[in-house]
């Protein structure tokens, strides 16, 4: 490959991720403006569903792993620094409430629901669905898009307190039991260590990943062609993308965060 052609190949690729930003951002937008149709029936319908797919089915997972990752955390810790409550708190909150609580929630999103959005919607579009709606004066984006991005964003702000409450907790509850460490003086450096400004960073952090993955998901799902070996495309595409634009906003949010 030359230097013409591998340039041409930069460029198309750098046209392509504009293009996939620039949907990303119409549909985020379109979200906020139509947000109100959550009052109705039917949507409120769907976002309940996606709610109880995204969020509840999610749980057994999340407290599997979340309790597993405090525990290795604390272990870790206190192989380095020796049992040392104040520390120990503050590295866990530092780990799980600033970075790994909202990340594992969106990455736990993104593989579970972020592929089944797109695949969903992909369906749909192509045998015609999505047009038979606009048939019956329904606005595609009231009844597939807003419920959607409502029911992930708000799927992974719950997953992403509920895995640091249950990562922290269960931590220190079976470190306690296997190393008989002194919980309460663990559970009082953590509420020594903790404050406001984190929790909200960490919030923020799981409201933005949802509303990325969701746009993204939507975005991938209803672009495709007429046929249906797009659809396992559109759903790695979605993967791909959800997992890129997480990590990057991701590291702006603690960038910024910490210059704060």
């Amino acid at each position: 490959m030359n230097s013409t052609d591998l340039a041409q190949k930069i460029g198309l690729k750098t046209m392509n991720e504009i293009g996939y930003l620039r949907g990303y951002i119409e549909i985020i937008l379109t979200f906020t403006g139509r947000i109100k149709v959550l009052s109705l029936e039917p949507v409120k319908r769907v976002l309940f569903r996606q709610i109880f797919f995204t969020g509840m089915e999610a749980l057994g997972k999340v407290s599997i792993m979340g309790a597993l990752i405090g525990i290795v955390i604390i272990m870790q810790i206190t192989s380095i620094v020796g049992v040392n409550a104040l520390l120990t708190g503050k590295i866990l909150l530092w780990i799980i409430v600033k970075e790994l609580g909202p990340l594992f929630s969106a990455i736990i999103v993104i593989t579970r629901s972020g592929t089944a959005i797109s695949s969903e919607l992909a369906s749909m579009k192509i045998t015609g669905e999505v047009d038979n709606l606009k048939l019956m004066g329904i606005n595609p984006y009231d009844y597939l898009i807003v419920p959607r991005i409502a029911g992930i964003s708000l799927s992974i702000f719950v997953l992403s307190f509920y895995f640091q409450f249950v990562a922290i907790a269960g931590g220190i509850a079976l470190s306690s039991l296997i190393l008989d460490f002194p919980m309460l003086q663990h559970i009082e450096g953590i509420f020594a260590a903790l404050s406001i400004y984190e929790v909200s960073v960490s919030l923020f952090k799981s409201l933005v990943f949802g509303l990325l993955i969701s746009a993204v998901s939507c975005y991938q799902g209803l672009n495709v062609g007429n046929s249906l070996t797009e659809i396992p495309q559109a759903a790695a595409r979605a993967v791909m993308q959800s997992l890129f634009i997480v990590f990057i906003a991701d590291g702006i949010i603690t960038v910024v965060s910490s210059l704060l």
